[in-house]
């Protein structure tokens, strides 16, 4: 039920941190990945070791670690995931996070991060009923943050009242509710294009490129992980196919446009692969053998285009059309130049160089490219990347939605 999504799992202190250790698991069961910071509070009462064993990823403790700091670690959790948890959430946590206290690891990560979080208060009933906690809840929820209030029962202080952290499979039911509450892109259909396409010389041989789809697959997950239904055309790579999005595998430009067409209309159209501009103009039908000749000639012919297809203006255009540049020189001044002649609306673009090859690795630099405006996107993963511009295209869709209703 929870597909893949990465969820960042704070632990402060408190003795309900135990139930933190079975909601673990149950993550996990239901297809989670889970990374997890234990604050010096939260070690009181778990150990490392006992969460590292059920998680099955390294534990986060400490603010100064040398390793992970040297690779910024804060930055990088409170990234690398798309929902921030804490279970449990002590007074204390809440009160540096209303705040914006950033003296340990945890605080710090809250503090650095620009994805969801949802808190599990848990506390003595009169702490939870302290006029300081109860302003401390209201400047979180003001900040959008999920506050999930506690239960009422036995304490184990001995007294009875609101603040019992709620059980794990209750917990797990709040992460559920959000993921499939929080769909933007629900109602909208898109297609997305990955991977190279091979244009055969003869039935050995093939002109084709690097790309192995990573980035274009990995947009396709995030734009489904929206709510949006995804059709992804893929050319030739070793990658699985995403579950539950229909994907369509082909070999040349020429049917991955047919495809793309066939699959119109739709809102989004993301042309991420990397397709050959040009194809053979003759195709050998049997293996082109050495001859005499230290030379072999071939003659080559334009591919259709598919982004400028897609771009053209007509009743199925989609209303957003993205395209992607890879380009070895003039990169910004070439993605400018593509915007314009192919008619998409975004470009992204990346250097492929010996410091960001681009192709066939798991990280990328990019620059996010518009009609007015160029930004540098900071070197991540490619799943990052693809939240990203998935995050960006479902803020576009509800601007436009917001100005049609507003007339």
């Amino acid at each position: 039920m929870l597909n893949g999504k990465k969820i960042l799992l704070v632990i402060s202190g408190g003795i309900a941190a135990y139930k933190s250790l079975e909601l673990i698991r149950l993550i996990r069961k239901n297809g989670g990945d889970v990374k997890c910071i234990l604050t010096q509070g939260g070690a009181q009462f778990v150990t490392p070791l006992s969460v590292a064993s059920l998680s099955e990823n390294p534990v986060y403790t400490d603010l100064w670690s040398l390793k992970d700091e040297t690779e910024m670690g804060h930055i990088r959790l409170s990234r690398d995931c798309d929902l921030i948890i804490i279970a449990p959430t002590s007074a204390n946590m809440m009160a540096k996070m209303a705040h914006g206290m950033a003296g340990d690891l945890a605080s710090t990560t809250l503090l650095a991060s620009n994805k969801p979080i949802m808190v599990f208060p848990a506390m003595n009933p009169q702490m939870w009923e302290n006029a300081a906690t109860q302003d401390n809840i209201k400047t979180l929820a003001a900040r959008g943050i999920k506050i999930i209030s506690p239960a009422t029962g036995d304490m184990a202080c001995g007294e009875v009242g609101k603040g019992r952290l709620p059980e794990a499979t209750e917990m797990l039911e709040s992460l559920i509710t959000h993921f499939q509450n929080n769909k933007p892109l629900a109602g909208l259909r898109a297609i997305v294009t990955s991977g190279p396409t091979f244009e055969p010389i003869d039935p050995v041989r093939f002109v084709g490129n690097r790309s192995s789809g990573k980035q274009g697959h990995a947009i396709a997950r995030a734009l489904s992980d929206m709510g949006a239904s995804v059709t992804l055309v893929s050319g030739p790579t070793s990658l699985k196919d995403p579950d539950d999005i229909k994907t369509i595998r082909v070999e040349t430009t020429a049917q991955m446009l047919e495809f793309c067409q066939k699959s119109l209309p739709a809102d989004i159209a993301v042309c991420a692969a990397a397709v050959a501009d040009w194809a053979p103009e003759q195709y050998a039908s049997s293996k082109i053998k050495k001859g005499n000749d230290d030379k072999l000639s071939l003659s080559f012919t334009q591919n259709p285009d598919i982004l400028k297809t897609l771009s053209t203006p007509s009743s199925s255009r989609p209303a957003l059309v993205v395209g992607f540049a890879a380009e070895t020189e003039h990169l910004l001044d070439n993605a400018k130049a593509k915007l314009t002649k192919k008619g998409c609306d975004w470009v992204v673009a990346n250097l492929v160089s010996a410091d960001n090859p681009a192709f066939n690795v798991d990280e990328n630099q990019v620059y996010f490219v518009t009609s007015k405006t160029v930004e540098e996107w900071p070197k991540s993963s490619k799943d990052d990347i693809a939240r990203q511009l998935v995050e960006r295209i479902a803020k576009h869709f509800a601007n436009k939605a917001f100005k049609i209703a507003a007339e």
